[in-house]
């Protein structure tokens, strides 16, 4: 069975940078599309990142974009998101999760099956 592993987490400042790990186990990366999605006190789970295994592409929330990045390390079955410029708007649990989504799809959290436990990410000002 699949099982993902989020760490990295913490408490920053503004303006700080972070990185969250996701280690899959009972599986792997290389076929499914794996993304970081958030879910802040009170507001509903959000799309933060996405790679997409078919065309090779990652994707961003706009909220993001410029300052987060994406990245994998196949040999390790783990991806990353390297998060810099953190805000207090970023701050959220962060969760990982992996499915088969089309590609109009993939930012719709429904599209996928296997999750993590989720990461506490707190953004000071």
């Amino acid at each position: 069975q699949v099982q993902l592993v989020e760490s990295g987490g913490g408490l920053v400042q503004a303006g700080s940078s972070l990185r969250l790990s996701c280690t899959v186990s009972g599986g792997t990366f290389s076929s499914y599309a794996v993304a970081w999605f958030r879910q802040a006190p009170g507001k509903e789970r959000e799309f933060v990142a996405a790679f997409n295994w078919k065309n090779g592409n990652t994707y961003y929330a706009d909220s993001v974009k410029g300052r987060f990045t994406m990245s994998r390390n196949n040999a390790r079955d783990t991806v990353y998101l390297q998060m810099n410029s953190l805000q207090s708007e970023d701050t959220a649990v962060y969760y990982c999760a992996v499915g088969r989504p089309v590609l109009s799809a993939l930012r719709d959290d429904n599209m996928y099956y296997h999750w993590g436990q989720g990461v506490q990410v707190t953004v000071s000002s």
